[in-house]
C-alpha cells in the first residue's frame, strides 16, 4: 500500500526530531500502522537549512500554504507555534480536508473550540498528544485508556522549566532569581521565560486535560494562573521541615458546583511519588472512580520525546484514515453532542488547604490574635511552627516567622482572614500564602 503522505510545517527542534525518528524507526512504525508514513513535503522559512536536514528526497518550500494546497498530502503537522499564523494554517488545512497533528498547546487552549468544531464539520482529525507533557502519552490515557472511569481530579507537574528551578531552589537553597539564571545558562529556561515561570504554559496544558477529563469546552480564559516568581527559599525550606515539597501544579477537579481549573505553587506531601519528580521531568496524577490513582511520568519536552508523541498521532490517523468519521475517537473524548456545560469555578469558590508564613513581632499575644482571626473566619488549623527569633533575624532579632498549616476551607474565607491578619500592627511583612494539596 502506498505510504500516507505528510506535510510538515516548521522543521525546528521538534520538527527535525519527527523527521529523524520517523526515518530511523520506519520499519517498526509501518508494522504498527499497517502502511508507511512519509514526510514528502516540508515548509520552512529557512529553506537551505531545511534541505540539509531532510535531504534530496523531500520537497522543501518556504510557503506553508503550498503544503496545504498539495492534493497528495493527507496529514499536515503544524509545528510553527503561537496563536497567529498557526491558527490560520490549521483552519485552512482542515478546510482543505487534511488531518492535522499539532504540538501547539497555546493554540488549542485558546482556539480549540473553533478548531475542533471545524474538524468535526469536515470529518477530519486533529491530534495533539505532543501538546501536553512531551513524550508522556497522557492525552491517549485520558481519552482512551481511562474511558470507563468518571475522572475525579488530576494534578500535574507539566512544565519542566519551573520544576527544574524549584528542584534547584530546594537542593541548593537558592533564591528564585539565582535559580532562574542557572536554568537559563543550562538551556532549561528561555531568554524570556515569562510563559513558563508565570504558569501560562502549564495553564494551556491543564486546560486541554480538563476538557478531556470532564467533557467540557476548552476554556483557558477561565483558568486561575499563578507562577513561581514570588516563592522564597525559606518557604521551600520550611515546607521540607513540615514534610512537604513545593511544586508548580496544574490542577483540575470536578466538584458538586463545577470544575476547578487552576495552576499555582502547591505544597505536596514528600511521601507522594509526584513530590519526588525532580529536574525538568514531568508527571501527571489522575484519580478515576474505578481505577483509583494512576501516575504518568517522563520527559515533558525535547526533540525526540516530543517527536515520539507526534509520530504516535501520525500512526493513529494512519490507522483510522479510512474509518467513518463518526466511529473515530472524539477530539475531547466525549461525543460532540454530549459535551457538558458545567461551569469553571472562580478561584474564590475553590476549597483547599493552606500554608501561611507570617513575619511578626516577637512578642506575647501575637499568635493568639492570628489564630483568633482564623477561628472567627471558620478556618481550622492543622499545625503551627514558630521559629526562634535568632534563627530568623540573627542574634537580638525582634522578629520571627510563624508558619501555619490549615485544614480545607473556601478560598474566599481565606482571603478575608488574610486581609484581617495583614492589618495587624504586629504583622511586619506581606503574608505568604501557598496552597496545599494532599493528593490522597
Amino acid at each position: 500500500m502506498k505510504p500516507i503522505q505528510v506535510g510538515l510545517l516548521g522543521i525546528g527542534t521538534v520538527g527535525s526530531g519527527v523527521f529523524n525518528v520517523l526515518q530511523r524507526n520506519q520499519t517498526e512504525i509501518q508494522r504498527r500502522a499497517g502502511r508507511g508514513i512519509k514526510i514528502s513535503m516540508v515548509a520552512d522559512l529557512d529553506v537551505a537549512r531545511a534541505r540539509t536536514l531532510v535531504g534530496v528526497d523531500t520537497q522543501v518550500v518556504n510557503d506553508a500554504r503550498a503544503v496545504i494546497a498539495n492534493p497528495d498530502i493527507d496529514i499536515v503537522i503544524e509545528l510553527i507555534g503561537g496563536y497567529g499564523i498557526a491558527r490560520q494554517l490549521v483552519l485552512e488545512a482542515i478546510e482543505a480536508g487534511k488531518h492535522v497533528v499539532t504540538a501547539n498547546k497555546a493554540l488549542l487552549a485558546v482556539h480549540g473550540t473553533e478548531i475542533f468544531a471545524a474538524a468535526h464539520r469536515k470529518g477530519v482529525m486533529v491530534a495533539f498528544e505532543a501538546a501536553v507533557a512531551g513524550g508522556i502519552p497522557i492525552i491517549k490515557a485520558l481519552r482512551e485508556g481511562l474511558t470507563a472511569n468518571r475522572i475525579q481530579w488530576l494534578a500535574g507537574i507539566i512544565n519542566g522549566t519551573t520544576n527544574f528551578i524549584l528542584s534547584e531552589m530546594r537542593d541548593k537553597g537558592l533564591d528564585f532569581a539565582v535559580a532562574l539564571k542557572d536554568a537559563q545558562a543550562l538551556g532549561y529556561a528561555e531568554a524570556d521565560p515569562t510563559f513558563d515561570i508565570e504558569g501560562v504554559d502549564a495553564a494551556h496544558k491543564v486546560t486541554l486535560m480538563s476538557a478531556i477529563a470532564f467533557g467540557i469546552p476548552v476554556q483557558f480564559d477561565k483558568a486561575y494562573v499563578e507562577g513561581i516568581t514570588k516563592l522564597a527559599a525559606q518557604d521551600i525550606r520550611y515546607a521540607e521541615q513540615l514534610g512537604y515539597r513545593i511544586k508548580l501544579l496544574g490542577i483540575t477537579k470536578q466538584t458538586a458546583k463545577g470544575i476547578e481549573l487552576r495552576v499555582h505553587p502547591s505544597l505536596v506531601p514528600a511521601k507522594r511519588l509526584i513530590a519526588n519528580v525532580e529536574g525538568a521531568m514531568n508527571a501527571v496524577m489522575v484519580q478515576g472512580d474505578a481505577v483509583g490513582t494512576t501516575l504518568y511520568y517522563g520527559k515533558g519536552a525535547g526533540s525526540e520525546p516530543t517527536a515520539s508523541a507526534v509520530i504516535a498521532d501520525l500512526v493513529d490517523i494512519t490507522r483510522l484514515h479510512t474509518a467513518d468519521a463518526a466511529h473515530r475517537v472524539p477530539h475531547l473524548a466525549f461525543q460532540p453532542d454530549a459535551m457538558s456545560d458545567l461551569p469553571v469555578l472562580p478561584m474564590g469558590e475553590v476549597i483547599t488547604s493552606y500554608y501561611l508564613r507570617l513575619r511578626v513581632a516577637d512578642q506575647a499575644g501575637v499568635l493568639a490574635k492570628v489564630t483568633g482571626i482564623l477561628a472567627q473566619t471558620g478556618i481550622s488549623i492543622d499545625a503551627v511552627l514558630q521559629r526562634e527569633a535568632d534563627e530568623v533575624g540573627g542574634e537580638g532579632s525582634t522578629q520571627t516567622d510563624v508558619i501555619i498549616l490549615t485544614h480545607d476551607c473556601v478560598e474566599a474565607d481565606m482571603n478575608a482572614a488574610l486581609a484581617q491578619m495583614q492589618s495587624l500592627p504586629t504583622v511586619l511583612a506581606p503574608i505568604v500564602r501557598i496552597r496545599k494539596e494532599e493528593l490522597a
